[in-house]
């Protein structure tokens, strides 16, 4: 796979989503999502998992970074990869589903028993984790044995955990942040015309105010990425 470093951060380049599909295939990695405000964060577990696994360009300022340094690559949106992985995929292998309230987590897996007619989703159960909670769930991963974990919490926090869960249970894992809310239709994409000019961003800044100190990010990276210093 063509890769570069940003900041430290081992970044995959892909031309289309059929690239990424193919590649994944049979690997027993973690899939992260790289944007701005990931690839200028100074976390060195994070930088960890990342470079030992898959880290992707899920947002406009790691695809443009990419480029920049000669790659030709494209935004892998995880909030529709994980379902495109799914529907590539779903005669051949098993799913196990983490994240969310309760509520969410059973409607994302009735939604995609609807949407994906016999999809073999092997167990599920929400985000909301304690200690004994995880030794739970490791001991049903290492039961139920499936081919890919999606697991849907903020980052790195779900970052952190699917590297703990791999250590027990290989397999292809996947982080999806708000994917499934997205999915059951409790939170809102972006308009296809805002993705497709690369402004998501700019759309989640005029419908939540609040989020300009994490948006602010992106006007920084992009500085330093003209400048050369990434």
């Amino acid at each position: 796979m063509n890769h570069k470093t940003i900041n430290h951060y081992k970044i995959h380049a892909f031309r289309d989503r059929d690239q990424f599909l193919d590649q994944i295939k049979d690997e027993h990695k973690i899939l992260v999502a790289m944007n701005a405000e990931k690839i200028l964060k100074d976390d060195e577990h994070l930088r960890e998992i990342v470079n030992a696994n898959i880290g992707y360009p899920d947002g406009i300022g790691a695809v443009m970074a990419l480029r920049k340094k000669g790659l030709d690559a494209v935004k892998i949106p995880g909030a529709e990869f994980w379902l495109d992985i799914i529907g590539r995929y779903k005669d051949e292998k098993t799913f196990y589903l983490i994240g969310s309230s309760q509520d969410v987590i059973e409607r994302t897996v009735a939604k995609l028993h609807e949407d994906f007619p016999g999809v073999r989703i092997v167990n599920y159960r929400n985000g909301y984790l304690k200690a004994e909670d995880i030794a739970a769930l490791k001991e049903d991963l290492t039961h139920t044995k499936p081919d890919v974990v999606f697991v849907a919490q903020g980052s790195p926090r779900q970052e952190f955990l699917m590297e703990e869960l791999m250590a027990v249970h290989p397999a292809l894992y996947m982080g999806l942040g708000g994917s499934f809310d997205v999915y059951c239709g409790l939170k809102k994409r972006a308009p296809k015309i805002f993705i497709n000019l690369g402004l998501e961003w700019l759309y989640r800044l005029l419908k939540e105010p609040t989020r300009i100190g994490r948006q602010m990010v992106l006007g920084k990276f992009l500085a330093l990425l003209m400048v050369g210093k990434l």
